[in-house]
């Protein structure tokens, strides 16, 4: 039925209920809202608000109950409608929010607020043949836009239709009457994406001519520079390329695919030393502090050449004491010959400076700082798997600690050599010691940390970590680490809670990376209509096709494996040695139940008591943050966290069903680790999937057929089926004994 009409005061308080949700003013407009109401209890826009402030609010119950009732009362108010898309966008349920902006689009087809609703959700959910559509609706309605021109370009260049997102670019740029100011950022990048799209249409010779005329003041100098010295390239221009790249090596001398372009572009062969050479000495005289010059050579040099330019640059890098020069230098030691001359020349380098008698050429003629650098590239050297002797490492560490008692590169290496001896306790003692060195560096509490969770000393660790962690968040350094998306720390703590035993905990941390993941995910969504704002469309394009593979990255990979290893685990184990407490039977250290329990017990203690400090901290400050501060509290309520030590996670009655999630991207994005594809087996095989546990031991069998967990995988699959083929359909049995 049609809802009760709004006279003239009542309307303006409506408009008074939107603006103050709009201003994030919940209790104001929550108060105005429920004054309409006294008055109009039946009314349904004005019921939908109030839905919309109450999920704001964090209460989206009561929201989803309030909107129903609503769309009850008026199924014909778009406004209705349109919240209740907005409820289901807020609680990540795209596809219901869509079909409620269509249904609300139909009742008012002239909203432009609900169409960009709409056409954002759809680029969300990567529906690109509705997204042109929604984009056309938006410049047919708005034509004198240029976000709206550029909005439909990149829809067709998403969906593949590359000609009419050129089309449209070209379209817009021919009816502007008068030229754009030159500093038009917006401009600039609209002319350079149409760039783009010419190239990616493979017409190589139009986009070097339209990137030489009409993005010929670009303000993007550098993407100018680099497209057209790509373009020269591909259309075998050389003589123009190798211009092009010199004078990019001017701007930049480090960069080096710069270097090797230029000589691909002059034609010098791969085994010209002498000319290749050349070309970085050229730049090494222009460019004396660079080091990319020097380097680099050493990539191709060989026999003799690569010994004399290997001791100028092991010289230089000594006398300066750069403490990086191994890092620079160890993708040599796949080259035999490379590696044997890199230490024989540090060794020469402390036998001419024995004694310290030289000190010429070294910073303030300190030639301890040389002998220093060089037992530290020496220590380095030995402690590396390509050439490790791990008493030779300790005995150039130990030199280097008596040169330079205080340097905390080279405790780390030492708390390295006894990580790789296999004593994690003096690893990580050292690591912390070093760390005491230089309490004022994020890098090296990292590292401490890292150490101590190796050592399955996870209580220590997070203390060390929350020295850097804001105090004032609730629920202590944990928190803050979550929040700030630590996910080398999440994924440390959980193996070591792993090994320790505590599933619950474990399964906690892995669980919360694979949120983060999902957080990435939805964070794009701003920025659909952000990166139009701004004019940021390459960006823009860039991070779209980035979130379309996020899966692929090895933080997810290495959390999600050890996630599905250890439902395997669970699933593998008795009933009743998980524990209630999400412990298992007995941990990596031995601990028995009643240390076990005491553990956690304290651990839990320690969490309430951070969080009783953090909250007694907040209440102490300054008052006049009182409102920040009550501002904070949706928020907070919102982040309360129900199951803080995995407890529910680790009563998991169907750990294989639970591993699927974590399952799925792993093997859709990393389908060449074989890892994944070996755990996908084990997932399969439990469950009794036959046919998807072949199709992951095809894939492990392409990447890697001599593997003998692939090989035994194949035994124990081919030993399942095979009673059941002769009952199979033809093709089914066909299928499988091929396979197998």
């Amino acid at each position: 039925m049609p809802q009760q009409q709004l006279n003239t005061r009542e309307a303006n308080l409506f408009r008074t209920v939107v603006r103050h949700y709009e201003d994030k003013q919940y209790k104001r407009a929550l108060k105005a809202a429920e004054q309409i109401l006294k008055k109009n209890p039946k009314h349904a826009d004005t019921l939908s608000m109030k839905a919309l402030v109450l999920n704001a609010q964090g209460k989206p119950e009561e929201a989803f109950s309030l909107a129903k009732d609503a769309l009850t009362i008026d199924m014909k108010s778009p406004i209705c409608w349109h919240v209740y898309g907005i409820l289901y966008r807020t609680n990540k349920n795209f596809d219901e929010a869509i079909k409620a902006y269509k249904f609300a689009l139909r009742l008012e087809p002239d909203s432009h607020q609900i169409q960009r609703d709409l056409a954002v959700l759809q680029i969300q959910m990567r529906d690109y043949q509705g997204y042109v559509q929604s984009r056309f609706v938006m410049l047919k309605a708005r034509p004198h836009m240029r976000q709206n021109w550029t909005a439909l370009a990149i829809a067709y260049h998403l969906e593949g239709n590359l000609p009419q997102a050129e089309n449209i670019l070209k379209t817009y740029e021919n009816s502007v009457t008068s030229a754009p100011a030159k500093t038009d950022l917006e401009n600039s990048e609209a002319v350079l994406y149409r760039n783009t799209i010419i190239a990616e249409m493979g017409q190589t010779e139009r986009a070097l001519e339209h990137l030489e005329t009409d993005a010929k003041h670009s303000l993007d100098r550098l993407a100018f520079m680099e497209l057209r010295a790509k373009y020269l390239t591909q259309l075998g221009r050389k003589e123009e390329a190798a211009k092009a790249y010199r004078a990019l090596l001017e701007r930049n001398s480090e960069h080096p695919a710069y270097y090797t372009a230029l000589t691909s572009v002059l034609g010098i062969p791969a085994d010209d030393e002498s000319a290749l050479k050349a070309i970085y000495d050229e730049y090494a005289e222009k460019f004396p502090r660079s080091d990319a010059a020097r380097r680099l050579p050493l990539d191709f040099l060989t026999g003799e050449n690569f010994r004399t330019a290997a001791k100028s640059y092991l010289n230089l890098m000594f006398d300066k004491g750069v403490p990086s020069t191994f890092a620079n230098l160890k993708h040599l030691y796949s080259d035999p010959q490379k590696k044997a001359t890199l230490p024989t020349l540090a060794e020469e380098y402390l036998a001419e400076h024995q004694g310290g008698q030289d000190g010429k050429g070294q910073a303030n003629g300190d030639s301890s700082k040389g002998k220093g650098a060089a037992l530290f590239f020496l220590a380095q050297h030995y402690n590396y798997y390509m050439s490790r002797d791990l008493a030779k490492a300790t005995e150039f560490v130990e030199r280097a600690i008596e040169l330079d008692p205080q340097s905390v590169d080279f405790h780390m290496t030492k708390a390295r050599i006894y990580k790789h001896q296999g004593d994690l306790a003096k690893a990580s003692a050292t690591m912390d010691y070093a760390r005491s060195l230089d309490t004022k560096d994020r890098y090296i509490n990292s590292k401490a940390a890292k150490y101590l969770l190796r050592n399955n000393e996870n209580e220590k660790a997070l203390a060390t970590m929350g020295l850097f962690t804001r105090a004032e968040t609730v629920g202590g350094p944990i928190a803050d680490l979550t929040d700030m998306q630590c996910m080398w720390f999440l994924t440390e703590d959980g193996e070591a809670w792993e090994r320790r035993g505590n599933y619950g905990m474990a399964l906690k941390r892995y669980h919360t990376i694979f949120n983060i993941f999902d957080i990435w995910q939805e964070d794009q969504f701003d920025f659909h209509t952000f990166s139009l704002r701004k004019g940021q469309i390459r960006a823009y394009i860039d991070m779209v096709r980035w979130i379309d593979r996020l899966r692929e990255h090895p933080f997810y990979f290495r959390a999600a494996l050890d996630a599905v290893k250890l439902y395997l685990t669970m699933h593998d184990t008795p009933a009743g040695t998980n524990g209630v407490n999400g412990t298992s039977g007995k941990n990596a250290n031995g601990e028995d139940a009643a240390e076990r329990k005491k553990a956690l017990k304290k651990a839990k203690k320690e969490a309430q008591k951070a969080e009783r400090e953090a909250a007694e901290k907040a209440a102490k400050q300054d008052p006049n943050k009182a409102g920040a501060q009550k501002g904070k509290e949706v928020e907070d309520l919102k982040k309360k966290d129900d199951d803080p030590n995995g407890l529910k996670l680790a009563a998991t009655t169907d750990p294989l069903g639970d591993s699927i999630k974590f399952l799925l991207p792993l093997l859709q994005f990393s389908p060449k680790n074989i890892e994944g594809q070996l755990v996908g087996f084990e997932v399969y095989f439990r469950r009794k999937k036959y046919l998807l546990a072949l199709r992951c031991l095809s894939a492990a069998r392409a990447l890697d057929p001599e593997n003998t967990r692939v090989q035994e995988q194949a035994k124990r699959l081919r030993e399942a089926v095979g009673p059941t083929l002769s009952s199979a359909n033809a093709k089914l049995k066909e299928v499988i004994e091929s396979a197998l």
